[in-house]
Formats: C-alpha cells, structure tokens, sequence
C-alpha cells in the first residue's frame, strides 16, 4: 500500500484547486450534447503543459471524470447522451425526467458515479500491474466473443419488439461494415462516395441518431418539454441515498463491470455502461420497469462508465497502452512531460503516479457536492428554457460537436442523415439503441474475427483457435447464460400443476 506522504502531496491547495476545477469544467463540457470526454481533454490538456506532472496529471484526470459525468445531463434532461458513455443513461433518465423526477436521476447519477469512480480508483492503486497482464492476455479471439456478448444484449434494449430490436442492430452491424475494411483494406459499401472511405463516424452517428429525432420531435409539437411538478428546492440527497443503499449490489456489480471493461484496450465508457445494464436487468426482479425510469438502470450505467475511468489508467500507465480514447490524449500529454509509462513507473517514478492516483480519489469525492450544485440548478434551468431558445442551442451544439471530432464536414452531414433515418425508423417502432450498438460492437466484432481466424488458419484449425482459448470459453458461457436466463427464470418461476391426489 503507498505511503501516506503521496496523499499529504495531493492535498496540496494546489492539486486540490486544480481538481475542483477540472471537475467542474469536465462535467459543463461533457453536459454539452455532442462534446465528448475526449474533447474535454483534448481542448483542456495544453493548460497543463506547463505544470508539474502530478498536478498536470490531477487536472487532467479530474477533466475526464467530470466529463463522463456530466454527460448525465443531457442524457437525462434531453434524451440525447452528452458522451457515448452516457446512451445508456437515456433510458431510464428521460423517463424519470419527464414524469418530474429528473432532479432525482441527477442526484442517482451523481452518488453512481462517484461509487463507480471510487471503484476503478481502487483498482488502480492496489491491482494495477495483474489487472494489466490480464488485459495482455485479450486477443483478438477474446475481442470478437465480447463483441457478441455485447450484441446478446440487443434483446435486452428493445423497446416492445425483439424483432424490431435484432433489424436495428443488423442495420447498425451493416453501418459498421461501410468504408474501408479493418483487416484487408477492401472498399465496402461506399456507393463511390468518397467521404465514405473512412467509414461511419460513430461520434457523429451518435449525435445523428439521438439528437436529431429528439430535435425534430421538440419542434413538431406544442407541450413543453419537461414538466416541473414540484418546487426544486434540495437536491433529493436523502431519497436518492436510500434507493441507492437498498442497490448496493447493483452498484458495486456495475462497478466492477465498469473497471474490467476498461482496462481492455479500446473498449471504453459506451460499452461497459451498456453491459452493466443488461446484467441489471437480468438480474432485477424489477425487469420490466427498465426503459420506464426504473432507477437501478441510471445507477447501473453511471457508475459503470465511471468505474471506466479508474479502469482505462491500467493498461495506459502500465503497458502504454490506451485503454479508452481519453487515456490517448492523456498518454501524449504523459509523454510532453517527459513520463515514460510501463510497468517500472510505479517503481522508478511513483511519486508522480502515486500522487495522481490519490488526486483522481480526490476528484471523484469532489464531483459529489460539484454534481449535486450544478445539477441542481441544470435541472432548473433546462425545465425554464422555452423550446424556441431550447432547440436552436442545442441543434448549433450538434453540428458543432460532429464537425469538431475530426473538422470534417462530412460528418455533419453523416449526423443529418443518420438522425433523419433514426426519426423515420422511430415512426415505425424503431428505437436508436440497438443500431447504435451493432455500429460500436460491428468494427470490434470484424476486426477480432478476421485476425483470430488468420491466426487460427495458420496454427491449423480456425474453429479450435475461437473455442479452446480459456477467457473465450468463460466469455461464450456468459454469453450462453445472457441467452438461457430469461427462459431459465420462467421455468423456475413458473407456477406448479395443482396435484390430484
């Protein structure tokens, strides 16, 4: 366990302002719909070049944790995730908002995601080096099998229909596949146009497919969009504490959840937030309440994504490896300091990792009286604002935050068409989830079949390379469980034949 003095050393007034103040202007960028954590740190990150490298290191990781919080706002204020880690956030948050309760998510999503980012801190400081060769040991076998783990939870996110569900998520695996192939380099589905070489945008197409319909639906009718039915004046602390003590064990699943998936290079906020929700579900006794502004799904998703944070340092700082776009822009800032990352770090430079990681405990306390402030008056604010203030706002956010990503106006107008598409699939039952989780899951899914499948070949047998690895074995079990569950439960639950004797 590390000394007391790193702590002493992040306690400085300095490291402290710095960490109040990342926190701060994370969670205001990431409550933005359409500027993601990675631009938070990306627009933010040349402040810190003149900095000593723990306190750079503070700021920054204080920015990232802000922000995937603060994509709670608009997830649950205005359906739309101002992060991709926050899609998950919208399904039971706008619910919840529009019933009157969105001063309560908020408080929910606040409480998870400071449990979620205490948790992957954790991780960090007493795991990080295993956690890192466990990482290692993920192939690309390992990568396809999580795709479809992630995939199986489809069934989970449709909204009425299953059926419906399944097409949304082919057409999002069919968005995946357009451009440039992964392994290969064969052109796909392009129709000759030539912006669509580097395929879609999945930043963009999530803006496309979440803002825009809810946009479009502001406009074409009258009623307001949130109704205030109460006067906010606390921020519903004790309530919110209750509901999340009595889900203790969803908490700390989603937590754990939420830091595995991190660690796994490239596979970020949007995915474990997504699993930690199926697994929510399955497990709840509350099951159909998911998608109606069931609390247990906000507290799910926002302390997994968060977890996320504490998880993705493991591989960046250990291996050198990102384990989450954020962590990219962090590692190059690393390496303007002069910090070279790999397993001696925490040996030959741990008064620098020490301290940051004690600051990134700091910052996570922090967020629980900055989120609950700022929250508060977000709620307030986005329930007064008339719609014909609301809508342009945050219509410019969006052709802001698509064209911002790569200063690509090709993908502005992949976020136009793709929200266009989602609002005429919406009338016919259509839901954005699933297609947005083919889009993301497609290209890990490709990618991680293709080389496991080369490999394979060349050790002699493809199908024996997929089924024999041991973490494949134990993924395909998970997988099996997702599928089997449902049906699993009824038969238990079903009720007994009355006997005849």
């Amino acid at each position: 366990m590390p000394g007391i003095e790193f702590l002493i050393k992040a306690l400085t007034p300095l490291n402290l302002l710095l960490a109040v103040g990342g926190v701060v202007a994370g969670t205001v960028i990431g409550a933005l719909p359409g500027l993601t954590a990675t631009m938070a740190v990306a627009v933010l990150v040349p402040l810190t070049f003149g900095m000593e490298p723990a306190s750079a290191l503070i700021a920054l990781g204080a920015i990232y944790t802000g922000a995937i919080y603060g994509g709670a706002y608009a997830a649950v204020l205005l359906n739309t995730p101002g992060t991709p880690s926050a899609i998950a956030t919208t399904f039971d948050g706008y619910p919840m908002a529009k019933r009157g309760d969105g001063d309560l998510a908020i408080t929910l999503a606040c409480i998870a995601s400071v449990t979620g980012g205490l948790v992957g801190a954790a991780f960090l400081l007493l795991l990080a080096p295993p956690l890192a060769k466990f990482a290692l040991k993920f192939g690309p076998v390992e990568y396809f099998w999580l795709a479809v783990f992630g995939l199986t939870l489809i069934a989970a996110l449709s909204e009425g229909s299953v059926l419906r569900g399944l097409i949304g998520g082919c057409i999002g695996l069919l968005l995946s596949a357009m451009g440039t192939a992964e392994v290969g380099g064969d052109i796909r589905y392009t129709g000759d146009f030539k912006s669509l070489l580097g395929g879609i945008d999945v930043i963009s197409a999530l803006i496309g497919l979440y803002c825009v319909p809810v946009l479009m639906d502001l406009v074409a009718t009258p009623d307001p969009h949130l109704k205030l039915t109460h006067e906010v004046a606390g921020f519903r602390l004790k309530e919110a504490l209750n509901i999340a003590w009595k889900a203790k064990g969803n908490l700390a699943r989603s937590s754990v959840i939420g830091t595995l998936v991190g660690i796994l290079p490239g596979a970020g906020g949007s995915i474990s937030s997504l699993v930690a929700y199926g697994e929510a579900r399955r497990v709840s006794r509350n099951a159909s309440n998911f998608g109606k502004g069931e609390p247990n799904g906000i507290l799910a998703t926002e302390s997994a994504n968060n977890a996320t944070v504490g998880g993705g340092f493991v591989p960046t700082l250990v291996l050198g490896i990102p384990g989450t776009p954020p962590d990219a822009v962090i590692l190059g800032a690393l390496l303007v300091q002069g910090i070279r990352t790999g397993p001696s770090l925490f040996s030959e430079q741990s008064q620098i990792v020490y301290t940051f990681i004690y600051g990134l405990f700091l910052a996570t306390i922090l967020m629980l009286p900055v989120g609950l402030v700022i929250g508060r008056y977000a709620f307030k604010s986005i329930v007064s604002i008339p719609k014909a203030a609301l809508v342009p706002s945050v219509a410019f956010l969006t052709i802001i935050g698509s064209y911002a990503v790569h200063n690509n106006a090709h993908e502005t107008q992949q976020m136009v068409v793709l929200g266009l598409m989602a609002w005429v699939l919406g009338r016919f039952g259509f839901t954005a989830s699933p297609i947005v989780l083919g889009l993301i899951l497609g290209t890990i899914a490709e990618s991680g079949f293709v080389q496991g499948y080369l490999i394979g070949n060349a050790k002699g047998s493809a199908l024996m390379e997929f089924l024999t690895r041991p973490l494949s074995i134990a993924i395909i079990a998970f997988i099996l469980l997702t599928l089997l569950y449902p049906l699993l439960k009824s038969r238990i639950s079903a009720p007994k034949p009355p006997s005849h004797e």
